[in-house]
Parts: structure tokens; C-alpha cells; sequence
């Protein structure tokens, strides 16, 4: 089984992944899924920070935090950290995972949760547990947001699949939502693109939220 923990085909890369997406998108759609996000976060109007489960260099977490929002970067690689250390040196950064243990117990409950194409990188039989662990940290009416490489097949739902970087697997969007639902996180919406010049598969940004 794949652990949760440090990627060190990220620490190799970091440099490269930093100079390939200088802003942290790599297209209009993820920016706008984003900033819809943080919309719904702001609506809320919860207490509590936002954290950015594998933050990378730390674009996309600065990005949240610039519409007002506290948020807190989470990442395995210690070399991504470094670059969004050093780059935006206001933030608070976390060395950690999906699994949230390096997350401090008596931390503020989380107003919300991003995780833009990380989980794929998760043994699909943690990401139940890892559903549960994160909506028990979440306030109530806290929003989540995935976005993940799409299986198109529902016979095949999560389908591995030869990422560039490190093991990965694509999971059909019905898929993921029934294994948040069944941890308490109900969808909201879905943004599901195609694939194109710039995309091998489709893609699907999924947002949820914390009802009990």
C-alpha cells in the first residue's frame, strides 16, 4: 500500500513544478473553481482557517488568503514548502498530509478544506478514513473542495494511472462523492472539464459541505 506521506518525486521536481505553473493554475477554470470556493467560504462567514492539503509552492493558498481568508498550507514535500516559504513568508506552512496528523489537536476547527489534485496521490482504501479524520476537524457548515483527474468508466470507478511525478489514481466524480457523502460531507456542486491540448483526461473540481 502507498503510505500517505512524503512524494520524493515532488522534492526532485519542486523547482521545475514551480517554473511550469508560476501562478498555481493550469487553466481559467481551476482559477475560477477557486475563487468559487473561497466564495462559499466567505458566505459562511465561519471562524477558523482554511487548510490547502498539498499546497505546493504555495500560489493557490496565497491566492484563497488574498479574498481575506485565514488559510494554512499543508504539504509533504519539503522542497514545495521551501519555495512557498520563501515566497510568501506571511503564511503559516505545515510539513504533513492528507491524513492531517501533523495537524495540531487542539488546532481552531477548520472553516474549510481544499485539496487540488493531492488525493490522487493517496492508496484510494486511506481516502475513506481520510474523509472521516477531515469532517471530524471541519465546523459545521464548513465546505470542502477536491479536484481530481476523472475515470470515465462507472464499472471502473478509480482507475491508477501513469502520473509524471508519482503513483496516482483517477476516480469517477460519482465515485468520490458517495465516499465523501458517506463520511458526512454532502455535494454541492461539480465542475467536471474535458480533456484538451493540455489535459489527458477529463477533471472534476467537487464541492461539499459539512451539514451535522
Amino acid at each position: 500500500m502507498l503510505r500517505v506521506g512524503a512524494q520524493l518525486g515532488y522534492d526532485e521536481l519542486a523547482a521545475a513544478y514551480d517554473a511550469a505553473f508560476p501562478t498555481g493554475y493550469a487553466s481559467t477554470i481551476e482559477r475560477h473553481a477557486v475563487a468559487l470556493f473561497a466564495e462559499e467560504l466567505t458566505t459562511t462567514e465561519l471562524s477558523g482557517p482554511v487548510l490547502d492539503v498539498g499546497c505546493g509552492t504555495g500560489h493557490i493558498a496565497f491566492d484563497i488568503s488574498s479574498r481575506g481568508l485565514e488559510v494554512v498550507g499543508i504539504d509533504p514535500s519539503t522542497a514545495m514548502l521551501n519555495l512557498a516559504k520563501q515566497r510568501y513568508p506571511e503564511m503559516r506552512w505545515l510539513s504533513g498530509d492528507a491524513s492531517l496528523k501533523n495537524l495540531p489537536d487542539d488546532s481552531a476547527p477548520l472553516a474549510g478544506i481544499i485539496a487540488r489534485f493531492s488525493l490522487i496521490h493517496v492508496d484510494p482504501a486511506a481516502i475513506p478514513g481520510i474523509f472521516a479524520t477531515w469532517r471530524s476537524r471541519l465546523r459545521v457548515g464548513a465546505h470542502v473542495m477536491v479536484a481530481f483527474q476523472c475515470s470515465d468508466d462507472p464499472s471502473r470507478p478509480v482507475r491508477e494511472f501513469d502520473h509524471r511525478v508519482a503513483r496516482a489514481w483517477r476516480w469517477h466524480p460519482n465515485a468520490l462523492a458517495s465516499a465523501m457523502a458517506r463520511a458526512g460531507l454532502s455535494e454541492r456542486w461539480r465542475m467536471v472539464t474535458q480533456p484538451d491540448d493540455s489535459h489527458r483526461f477529463a477533471e472534476c473540481h467537487l464541492l461539499c459541505q459539512r451539514a451535522t
